[in-house]
């Protein structure tokens, strides 16, 4: 049985998906002409040349949709000379049939199950069962990986790429690495530095920072000058007398002035003599002159190799390679700097008083340092150079390490995941074996009903029940015939001459319907007579007489009370139709009491702006068609296209009952324009018949459909009729008159 129609994208129904829900055995569908009623049994007849719309059946299994509509009767009496035979048990045989009816009676059973089945594994809407189970598993999954993405977006997104616009695809991409993921869990703050190198703008080598090489200037500071008391020659005269005072330095430095004084002495400006000269001289001998240039030099070539040192080091700072710690290395070069301000000036001392003994700054340490900065921030350009030359590889195993680490956040609720999952998805797998197994057992059923049919079918008990039909009704001119092959039917008239092309339309109509209604009892093949079925009817009744139309409404309410007592292999009715004299025929039922009765629906389908839609309505909405035009009037949304014939449709049914009615008399109580939409408005009785407007309109905007309604109620104003007026508007009278106040007042 169908549960549900979604019309969309199809014919008229462009708007919004419209549908047709909570359907039931029987479905009345009522809509005038082009208002998109066909549509509906074209969808059902052919659902899937209609891809844009959907079909709901109950436990998920299609029934055959046998549909009458204009299709059928095209291509079963205009296209072909015969009709295809209608297969019908036959009633002597008596054994087949019981073994047909066990047949059927198993089938039964193996839907059932399947229903049951079907229930358990996906419940009646499709969502719920343990598919629901799962569905429900997955998506609160889904929800918490996708709170992990949001988490770690910003700084991992590189590693996310192809699954950050769908929760979905990222909470696949995660089972997928549970699965195959081997990497090692690094720190998240590790993961974020590499992300924003591997995957920020594309990275280019980094030139490694230049080593330092303080060799020399280290090994200054073992230079055996430093400890070395550097005096003049002992044997010399003088030289007990500078020894005992300790005074070398100022000797060697009071020298100078002693040279350039001529031989006087600098401090007490006293001559002295050519021996005080030459113990001079000879005091400050060879070696004393080699201690000193040592001292000279050492403190000259430590200058050079510390100013180089710090050279290069400031180079380093003032460009810093983005992979070294430079705070630290400024701190290290202030330390450097103080050490080597400290030994130059421990070397100018040592320049100054020789005799004494020096000890340098140790710079080991600190250089030490220094270097460690260095070399380990080449470590990390060499990784980066290593990474840029092989950017592919590197990309692919930090996506890995970055999934890895995810798994690790989610690793709880993966676990639950698994567990719950693992066994919803074997009883799943049960419930679909089963299914199956089910379905197999179905198919051969089917199989055999279909050979045992083969053994009692005969096409002649459906030419006379046509043919009682039809003299039946008083329809002499013509009759059924088997054709010639014996698996089909030819309409001939007394004298055995073809009919088919002489048939009146109201003939034709008649014959197609009773050749459908007994297809319903039978199939057009040798099998498939007791295959379960869901019936569409749309318009059977076209060019029929009175007589006709009740005739085929009683033959489809007794196909009501096979659905409604479960017997037949008629699941589902759908009756549609835009004449409001059969849908009242053959939707009458004695039992209902106002509101629509378990076992059935009603619809209306109304086309408004071109665009067709379906309203449920709670009880039966046709009462009479004087009635149902003046609802048309009552609604808000009313159609600009139709309304004036509407208009004129009531005041021919009301003041044509009434009779004696002037209409010239009425229009001449208007003046202007309002005369002029009064005569259009009468316009019936200058025609002398009304059918040719069933069909009129014009497109008119909403401005003059006011001006039409104004008229159409002043009518009956000025013909004394407002009491009819109030009555068939009713609420609507009351929200017409607050609004002709709110006017008023503006």
């Amino acid at each position: 049985m169908i549960e549900s129609i979604t019309l969309s994208g199809v014919a008229s129904y462009t708007g919004p998906a419209t549908t047709l829900n909570n359907l039931s055995q029987i479905n009345f569908v009522y809509g005038s002409n082009g208002s998109g009623k066909t549509t509906i049994s074209r969808v059902i007849a052919d659902q899937a040349g209609h891809p844009a719309c959907t079909i709901a059946w109950k436990a998920g299994t299609p029934l055959q949709a046998m549909v009458y509509n204009r299709d059928f009767v095209e291509r079963n009496f205009n296209q072909s000379t015969e009709l295809k035979g209608v297969f019908t048990l036959g009633e002597n045989q008596t054994e087949t049939l019981n073994k047909i009816k066990a047949a059927k009676a198993d089938l039964d059973d193996l839907k059932e199950k399947i229903e049951k089945l079907s229930n358990t594994l996906q419940g009646d809407d499709g969502l719920s069962g343990k598919k629901g189970e799962l569905s429900v598993l997955e998506n609160a999954l889904k929800e918490k990986c996708w709170t992990q993405k949001q988490k770690h977006d910003a700084k991992l997104q590189g590693a996310f790429e192809g699954c950050r616009g769908s929760a979905e695809k990222f909470k696949a991409r995660v089972l997928q690495e549970l699965a195959n993921n081997s990497s090692t869990v690094l720190p998240l703050v590790d993961l974020e530095k590499k992300c924003a190198s591997v995957f920020g703008t594309t990275p280019t080598t980094e030139p490694a920072i230049p080593a330092i090489d303080a060799t020399k200037l280290i090994a200054h500071e073992t230079h055996p000058i430093l400890k070395k008391r550097v005096i003049g020659k002992e044997d010399v005269d003088i030289a007990a007398m500078i020894k005992k005072l300790g005074n070398s330095d100022w000797v060697r430095q009071g020298r100078t002035y002693f040279d350039i004084n001529e031989g006087a002495c600098p401090f007490c400006q006293q001559s002295t003599n050519e021996a005080f000269a030459k113990s001079l001289e000879e005091y400050f001998d060879e070696t004393f002159v080699t201690d000193t240039k040592a001292i000279d030099d050492l403190s000259s070539n430590y200058r050079t190799d510390a100013e180089r040192l710090q050279y290069q080091i400031d180079g380093i700072i003032v460009a810093p390679s983005r992979f070294i710690d430079v705070d630290k290395l400024k701190s290290e070069k202030q330390l450097l700097d103080s050490k080597i301000t400290i030994n130059i000036q421990r070397l100018a001392e040592k320049r100054k008083e020789a005799n004494q003994i020096v000890e340098l700054e140790s710079l080991s340490n600190v250089i030490d340092e220094i270097k460690s900065l260095i070399d380990a921030a080449n470590v990390e350009v060499s990784g980066h150079n290593t990474m840029v030359n092989n950017l592919a590889q590197e990309r692919r195993t930090l996506t890995s390490q970055v999934w890895k680490f995810v798994l690790e956040e989610l690793k709880a609720d993966l676990d639950e995941y698994q567990k719950k999952t693992e066994a919803t998805k074997k009883a799943v797998k049960a419930l679909e074996e089963q299914i199956a197994s089910n379905n197999n057992s179905k198919v051969q059923k089917e199989a055999d009903i279909r050979a045992l049919e083969k053994e009692t079918t005969s096409v002649q008990p459906t030419i006379d029940a046509i043919n009682a039909l039809l003299r039946s009704f008083g329809f002499n001119g013509f009759s059924l015939a088997k054709a010639a092959k014996g698996t089909s039917y030819r309409l001939v008239r007394a004298d055995g001459s073809d009919a088919k092309s002489t048939l009146s339309e109201g003939e034709k109509s008649f014959v197609t319907f009773l050749y459908f209604y007994h297809l319903l009892k039978g199939s057009d093949s040798e099998s498939g007579m007791t295959t379960d079925r869901i019936v569409v009817i749309d318009d059977p009744v076209s060019s029929l007489d009175s007589d006709i139309l009740f005739i085929v409404g009683s033959l489809i309410k007794g196909l009501f009370d096979e659905v409604r007592s479960g017997a037949g292999h008629i699941k589902q009715i759908f009756v549609l139709t835009h004449n409001v004299y059969f849908h009242k025929e053959v939707a009458f039922n004695p039992n209902r009491t106002g509101k629509a009765m378990n076992e059935e629906t009603f619809w209306v389908v109304r086309k408004a702006d071109l665009v067709s839609r379906v309203e449920r309505h709670d009880s039966n909405p046709i009462k009479t068609s004087y009635e149902l035009l003046w609802a048309e009037v009552r609604r808000q949304d009313k159609s600009k296209l139709t309304i004036q014939n509407t208009l004129r449709r009531i005041l021919e049914n009301y003041f044509k009952i009434l009779g004696g009615v002037d209409p010239d008399k009425l229009c001449a109580m208007f003046e202007g324009k309002k005369k002029l939409i009064c005569k259009s408005l009468f316009s019936w009785v200058n025609d002398g018949s009304h059918f040719a407007h069933d069909d009129l309109y014009i497109a008119i905007d909403d401005a003059t459909v006011d001006n039409y309604l104004n008229v159409f109620r002043e009518i009956f104003e000025k013909a004394e009729h407002l009491a009819h007026y109030k009555m068939m508007m009713g609420d609507a009278y009351e929200d017409e008159v607050v609004g002709q106040a709110e006017e008023a007042t503006q």
